[in-house]
């Protein structure tokens, strides 16, 4: 084969072939890198008007991935693929993926309806889809969320959208419930009031509102106190550590007894 007659029939279209090549590689590295510094520039106006931070993530996700198309776009037409057929294309490819990802489009729309109505943000701690965690992330088709045990999970909007929602963080404090059985002939006035005299002296622990202790309930063993100090949504399991080690405090400091449930048998010849 004689390489150097082929080189010379050719050698025009590998040039010109080349050079798109080169041209494409460096639109793609140009437009990648005007793509980053438009977000960042989209970012940073966002913030200093102080919009919400999950919104601006949401925007940042929709225009990059907007952007990524008509830079895809132009390359073709580049190299000389007619950009109409091509957007007919892609509506079309669009439908089809419409149709068979119904879920992923269903999990887009519960991502817009999440920003619209807000029932949490990005830092909120919520419990949601069957995970309780920190929301750091709300994306176009999940939300990622922190647990408390450190384990990263992504969950669908749609999901999250169709469930019940807790947020803990929405209100300014929140209440630990605990309770201690105590047994009968206990003096539960004086019980009640060392354990309020302790919360007193918890840091994490509300002055405002006041921590409730009172008599909950009465089973057989005795009557059972319900313990409930309020606290920072961000002192929650601090004060619930701190309340258990209270209750046990108190039962060794006043030396109660251990809630046994008595049954009177008689016999009877």
């Amino acid at each position: 084969m004689d390489f150097a007659a082929l080189w010379t029939k050719y050698e025009s279209s590998i040039v010109n072939y080349l050079i798109l090549v080169v041209g494409a590689v460096l639109m793609w590295m140009v437009g990648r890198w005007l793509i980053g510094f438009v977000i960042n520039m989209i970012r940073r106006a966002l913030t200093a008007r102080n919009v919400d931070a999950t919104l601006q993530n949401y925007l940042a996700s929709i225009i990059a991935v907007s952007l990524n198309i008509i830079l895809v776009i132009a390359i073709l037409a580049r190299f000389g693929v007619e950009t109409t057929s091509f957007a007919a294309l892609i509506a079309a490819a669009g439908l089809a993926i419409g149709m068979a990802w119904g879920g992923l489009l269903a999990n887009f729309a519960a991502g817009a309806f999440l920003l619209v109505l807000r029932p949490f943000k990005v830092g909120d701690l919520i419990k949601a889809g069957g995970v309780l965690g920190t929301v750091e992330e709300i994306g176009l088709f999940s939300t990622t969320m922190m647990t408390p045990d450190g384990i990263r999970a992504m969950v669908s909007n749609g999901k999250i959208f169709s469930d019940n929602i807790e947020n803990m963080s929405h209100t300014p404090y929140r209440r630990v419930d605990r309770e201690m059985q105590l047994a009968h002939g206990v003096d539960v006035d004086r019980t009640i009031a060392r354990i309020k005299e302790l919360l007193a002296s918890e840091t994490n622990v509300l002055a405002s509102p006041a921590p409730a202790v009172w008599v909950l309930d009465f089973t057989l063993a005795g009557p059972v106190l319900c313990v409930r100090p309020f606290c920072l949504p961000e002192h929650y399991w601090n004060v619930y550590e701190a309340t258990n080690n209270i209750i046990r405090t108190v039962g060794g400091e006043l030396g109660l007894p251990v809630p046994q449930v008595h049954y009177n048998v008689q016999q009877r010849n």
